[in-house]
Parts: structure tokens; C-alpha cells; sequence
């Protein structure tokens, strides 16, 4: 039998196995391990891979999709072109009914002045544990809390009151003007309906221009300028209606995505299928306009009508740009009324009518023109001879031929419409210019007299409505504050007479105001005056100046109203921007001094007009340089009074402005029964800005 190993011997072979089974589990731990990072590593290999690829497959469908999408845009440009009379003839006939606004006034609305401030109950205000002299120190202390809260809770909901108060005032005032602006406007809507069933030439020229104006059923981007005049004998309207240009039938076909070069690759349209449909969409508009004029007739004017299709384009056989006509046609109501517009062939329902079309339009081949607007006997102005045409006894549409011409002498291109009532569009002009041009709706007014603040606001809602970028009122009179006021930060550009004569001699074109030798500055002044001082006349010894200043960035109109009580003496005692001083002289806004006035208003308190008892001082947001700005940012504001040497006499503090407001009274100066003057501090504040501010102290702006 073996014979068993000493004890040290076992032992020392015992811990030489455990040493051999512990490196062969770290191998096979290290081992596994390995296995491990190999096989994640595969796993975010396989993961990157299928990540990349879905990348790539997401990347290919959106350029896809993007191409798919210019595609579809495409068609649906050329469908609306190939569709357009058919779309016209789905649409309603234009009525004078259209042009009436609802008298529907936005109800009044406190919002949270509506809700009274909640008083405070007695019973949460009793007092809690304690018992002999405690509690009724307790007791009375939980009375002078519940006394306290009441007095602050009623002087909160009689501030509510007050302002609730105001602020049913101030809609009551809003919602009568709006209402009043709104019965105008319907009332000339119906006096226009009664004169257009005599078949008066403007009205029937102003109407059907309305109705192509308004009509919905031409695409975006098509033109919409016309110029018309009404033969009310032969009961026929004749226009000339501008035509897209070439450039409306979309160049590409299709676009589709190329993954291999990761490009967009277009598939242009044959040239034959452009000229094709270009000469389809030309008889469809022609077409459009005969079917919306006939439909808009509700009263049989109409007998017949003389469509004339241009383009604005350059002439190729002169190289001139001017008026090329493409189309033209001369239809009967009759022979119009037996057609089905929905379902003719539009080139050739045009031919079928003895209308001429041009076979090749896209290169602007001209056809002959039918009858044109200016054979129809409209007096057209003569710029020959010596002697200059009197613009105040110029022929009223003589004289928009003539306004015309000089929107054109600027570069500009300009048509009239042959349409001269208050209410409608007299010329149509476009400035090219890629930054501050686009549409420009011009209105004329041979006025002897000042025009009405009323015109400016019916100019800009004509602006509003037709989407032009720019209206712009000339007159051979002049313009009053509140004109000027309501003109001021809006789109809008007033031409007083003066103005009007200086630029047509700038240009070379002839006019003058009055007979022959008068000035041309003859009629009253207009109130637009260059917004600097007027010359020293010795009145000023005695004057004071009154240096505004104020902290924040917000730029500020300063302006005074020369008052009695509350009410302004005349448009020409409101000194602002465009009134630089009253007619004495006793007020007139001057540069601020170089100590830190930012604006100055100089007054001779001796030379104020006897009947005035208060010179109130207000500012308003400038609505050019900081539209969306209010008086939030008007802090730290005050009055310096110097004399008239500029040495400082007081610091008058004023009132402050509000978040929402951006026009405010800062004070007033009141004449005492001694005949010396004091300064009041406080005045209201407007959201409407200078427009609602001087409309209160009786100044016209609508």
C-alpha cells in the first residue's frame, strides 16, 4: 500500500492546485470578458450600420419628399392657370351690397374691471385662544386688521369704479365715431347706388373698377390695374385690363430627387406647352373680366364692352417699354349672355367673338386695339404752348393725366383710372424701387378749400383694402393738423398745392395755382411746415422755453395746444411736427439746448391769445422710429423752465407714462385770474395714441 505524504508536503501541494484553479478562472474570466467587448462591440457596429442606413433612407425621402412637393406646387400653379375661368365663373356676381360694412360694434369689454374687489368677511378675522386681558388685546387687534383690510378693499374697488368709468367713456366715445365712420361710409354706398342707376360716367367707371378690384377670382400674383371710361350714349364701358406677363407659366415641369449625385434635377416645360398655355391663360383673363363686369350689371348699363389685354412691357419693334396689346374684343351683353363660360375652349370662344388675339404673346407680338378709354371723349391735357394750365381750372380728369405723368417723370410706372369721385382710385403707380417701392394708391383732390381729415382716413382704408404699400393724397389746396396727425407713422404721403407745383417745375411738366403771375404758393399756407423755429420777430425777449427731458429709449413727439378750457382755439394753435408754430408766434417748437432737453417748446406767455386760459403740453410715442413701442419707458421726466437767455428758473415735474399708453398729457399751464400762469401737473393718458389725444381737445382727424 502507498504511504501518505507528510503534512507539509500535502499542504504545500494543496495550495499549489488552488493557485492553478485561480489563474485558470481569471483566464476563463478574462476569456469571457474578451468574448463580451467582442460581441458588443459587433452589436454597436450592427446598430451604427442600421442607424446610418436609416439616416440615409430618412434623408432620401425628405429630399424626395421636397422634390414631390415643388412638383405638386407646380402643377397646382398650371392648374389654376388652365382652370381660371372656370373658378371665376363658380364665384358670386359683385353687388354695391359687398361694399356695405355691418354696423356690428365690438361690445364692450372691462375684462377684469368687470369684477368688483371682494370685501373682506368679518368672520375669518376673529381671534384665536387667550382669555382675560389677552384675549381682548387679541380681540382688538383681529377688529384693526379686519378695519384695515375693508379700508384698503373699498379704496381698491372705488379706483375700479373710476377706471371702469373711464373706460366706459372712452368706449362710448370709440364705439359712436366708429358707428358714425361706418353710417358714412353705407351712406355714401347707397348715394353711389342712386347715382350709378342715372349711368353717370364716374360713378359707372368708379363701380365696375370696384368690381374687378374686389372680385376673388384671380390667383395670387396676377396684375389687377385697369383703366376705363364709360360711354353713357352707346351704353358701353371701355378698359384696358393688364395681362400677367410670360414668366406666369412656371419654366419647370417637374423636379425629382437624384440619390446618385444627391442633387435636385428639374425637367423643364417644352416650349411649345409654355406659348400654349400662356395663350390660353390671355383669352381666360379677358374672358374672366367680361364675365365679372356683365355678372356685376345688376342695373343694365351695360350694352356692350371693349376689352383691351396689355402687357407693360418693352415694345419690340420701337424698344420702348409701353402699353403692348395682346388681346382685344368688343362683346354685346346679348351675344354674351348666350355663352357657357364654364365649359368653353377660351382661345377659341375668343375668336368665335371676332376678338383678336395675338398668336404669339410670348414675344409680344401686338394686335391691333379695339376702341381705347381716351377715344371715349374724356378731355385729355395738352402740354403745348406758353402759357402753364391752371390747375385749379384744369379738367378733373385732365388733371389726373397730368398727376399720372408725374408719378412716371419720377420713374415710376402710372396709370389713371379714369375715375375721379372722392371715394375711388384715381391713379394707380408702381415704384420698382426693391426696397422701399411696390403699389402706390394715389388719390386727387382739385380742392380750393383745405381738405378734410376724412379724405386722408377713406385714402388708407383704400390702401388697407387693395393691399398697396403706400397712398398717397394730392390736392391743389392744402392739409389741416388733424389730416397730418392721422397721416402720421401710416403709409401715407399728403401733397399740398404748393408742393404739387414745385415738383411738377422740378420735373419740367407745367401747372400753376390761379391766374396767370401768382406765386405759386399763392393759396393758404399748408400746415405742414418744415419742423424747424421760425426766424426771430422780436417777440421772443419775453419768452420762455420749456427743455423736455425723460429717461429710456422711446422717442417722443412734444407738442402744446393753445386751449380755452378744453378745447383747442383752432388747428392752427396745436404746435406739433407739422406746425412748428401757432400764427403769432407765441408758441413754437425749437431744438432742444445742448444741457439735455430732448425736444423744447419756446412760449411767450404775454403774447398768448386773450381768449386762451391753459397751455397744455403732451407727448406721444413717434410712431416711425418706435411703432410698437409705449410710454412705459417714459421715467424720470420733467419740464426745465429757462427764460430767455437760457438760464434755468425751475424743474417742473410731470406726469409719467403707463404700459399700453402711447400718447399723454404731462401738464398744463393756467392762467390765474391776476393774469399770471401755473403749472398743473397730470394729465390722462391714451392707448390711442396723438390721434385720440388731440380729438378730445377738438381737434378733426375723421
Amino acid at each position: 500500500m502507498s504511504r501518505r505524504s507528510s503534512g507539509l508536503a500535502g499542504a504545500w501541494a494543496e495550495a499549489q492546485r488552488r493557485q492553478q484553479r485561480e489563474r485558470e478562472a481569471g483566464f476563463r474570466e478574462a476569456e469571457r470578458a474578451r468574448l463580451d467587448r467582442e460581441r458588443q462591440q459587433r452589436a454597436y457596429q450592427r446598430d451604427m450600420a442600421r442607424r446610418d442606413r436609416e439616416q440615409r433612407a430618412a434623408y432620401k425621402q425628405r429630399r424626395e419628399a421636397d422634390a414631390r412637393a415643388r412638383t405638386d406646387e407646380l402643377t397646382a400653379r398650371v392648374a389654376a392657370l388652365t382652370g381660371l375661368l372656370a373658378a371665376g365663373c363658380r364665384g358670386p356676381a359683385f353687388r354695391p351690397a359687398l361694399l356695405t360694412r355691418p354696423t356690428d360694434i365690438e361690445p364692450f369689454a372691462p375684462g377684469g374691471l368687470a369684477r368688483p374687489v371682494p370685501m373682506p368677511d368679518p368672520g375669518a378675522y376673529r381671534a384665536q385662544g387667550g382669555w382675560g386681558r389677552r384675549a381682548r388685546e387679541a380681540e382688538q387687534e383681529a377688529r384693526e386688521h379686519y378695519q384695515r383690510d375693508l379700508f384698503a378693499a373699498r379704496a381698491a374697488e372705488a379706483q375700479r369704479l373710476r377706471q371702469l368709468g373711464d373706460y366706459q367713456r372712452q368706449y362710448d366715445a370709440w364705439a359712436a365715431a366708429r358707428l358714425a365712420e361706418i353710417r358714412r361710409h353705407n351712406d355714401g354706398i347707397a348715394e353711389m347706388t342712386e347715382v350709378l342707376r342715372t349711368g353717370d360716367p364716374e360713378t359707372a367707371v368708379e363701380y365696375f373698377s370696384a368690381a374687378l378690384y374686389a372680385s376673388a377670382a384671380w390667383p395670387e400674383g396676377l396684375p389687377r390695374h385697369v383703366e376705363a371710361a364709360f360711354d353713357a350714349p352707346a351704353r358701353q364701358l371701355v378698359l384696358n385690363w393688364e395681362l400677367p406677363g410670360f414668366d406666369v407659366i412656371p419654366e419647370t415641369r417637374s423636379v425629382r430627387y437624384v440619390a446618385s449625385s444627391d442633387e435636385e434635377k428639374e425637367s423643364p416645360r417644352p416650349m411649345t406647352q409654355r406659348r400654349a398655355l400662356y395663350r390660353d391663360t390671355a383669352a381666360q383673363c379677358v374672358l374672366l373680366v367680361l364675365r365679372e363686369l356683365f355678372a356685376a350689371d345688376g342695373f343694365g348699363l351695360l350694352d356692350s364692352v371693349t376689352v383691351n389685354g396689355f402687357v407693360d412691357d418693352v415694345d419690340p419693334a420701337t424698344g420702348r417699354r409701353t402699353h403692348v396689346v395682346l388681346c382685344a374684343v368688343t362683346v354685346a351683353r346679348a351675344d354674351f349672355a348666350r355663352l357657357n363660360l364654364a365649359q368653353v375652349g377660351a382661345v377659341e370662344c375668343l375668336e368665335g367673338m371676332s376678338g383678336r388675339l395675338s398668336a404669339k404673346p410670348d414675344l409680344r407680338a401686338a394686335v391691333r386695339p379695339g376702341r381705347l378709354p381716351e377715344d371715349v371723349g374724356v378731355g385729355v391735357v395738352s402740354h403745348g404752348g406758353e402759357d402753364e394750365p391752371d390747375l385749379l381750372e384744369m379738367d378733373p380728369i385732365a388733371f389726373e393725366g397730368l398727376v399720372a405723368q408725374l408719378f412716371r417723370a419720377r420713374g415710376m410706372e402710372a396709370v389713371t383710372t379714369r375715375r375721379s369721385n372722392d371715394g375711388g382710385v384715381d391713379v394707380e403707380a408702381f415704384d420698382p424701387d426693391p426696397i422701399s417701392g411696390g403699389r402706390i394708391i394715389v388719390q386727387v383732390k382739385r380742392y380750393r378749400n383745405t381738405v378734410p381729415p376724412s379724405a386722408v382716413r377713406d385714402l388708407y382704408g383704400t390702401v388697407q383694402g387693395s393691399g398697396a404699400n403706400k397712398g398717397v393724397l394730392v390736392t391743389t389746396s392744402g392739409f389741416g393738423p388733424g389730416s397730418y396727425t392721422f397721416a402720421n407713422g401710416k403709409p401715407m404721403t399728403l401733397i399740398s398745392g404748393p408742393e404739387l407745383v414745385e415738383l411738377l417745375g422740378r420735373h419740367g411738366l407745367p401747372g400753376r395755382l390761379g391766374p396767370a403771375g401768382t406765386p405759386a404758393t399763392a393759396p393758404a399756407a399748408s400746415a405742414r411746415a418744415a419742423a424747424t423755429p421760425a426766424p426771430d420777430d422780436g417777440a421772443d425777449d419775453d419768452a420762455n422755453v420749456l427743455g423736455m427731458f425723460w429717461s429710456g429709449a422711446v422717442a417722443l413727439d412734444v407738442c402744446a395746444l393753445v386751449c380755452r378750457g378744453g378745447r383747442v382755439l383752432g388747428d392752427d394753435h396745436f404746435v406739433f411736427f407739422n406746425n412748428p408754430r401757432t400764427p403769432d408766434g407765441a408758441v413754437a417748437a425749437v431744438p432742444g439746448s445742448a444741457t439735455g432737453d430732448r425736444a423744447a417748446i419756446r412760449v411767450s406767455f404775454d403774447a398768448l391769445p386773450t381768449a386762451a386760459d391753459r397751455l397744455v403740453i403732451a407727448a406721444a410715442v413717434d410712431p416711425l422710429v418706435n411703432p410698437d413701442a409705449d410710454l412705459s419707458g417714459f421715467t424720470r421726466a420733467g419740464i426745465v423752465l429757462r427764460d430767455a437767455s437760457g438760464a434755468e428758473l425751475d424743474r417742473l415735474a410731470v406726469s409719467e407714462g403707463q404700459p399700453g399708453e402711447t400718447a399723454l398729457v404731462l401738464g398744463s399751464f393756467r392762467r390765474r385770474a391776476g393774469g399770471d400762469w401755473d403749472f398743473v401737473m397730470g394729465g390722462k393718458g391714451y392707448p390711442g395714441g396723438l390721434e385720440a389725444l388731440v380729438v378730445e381737445y377738438g381737434i378733426e382727424v375723421a
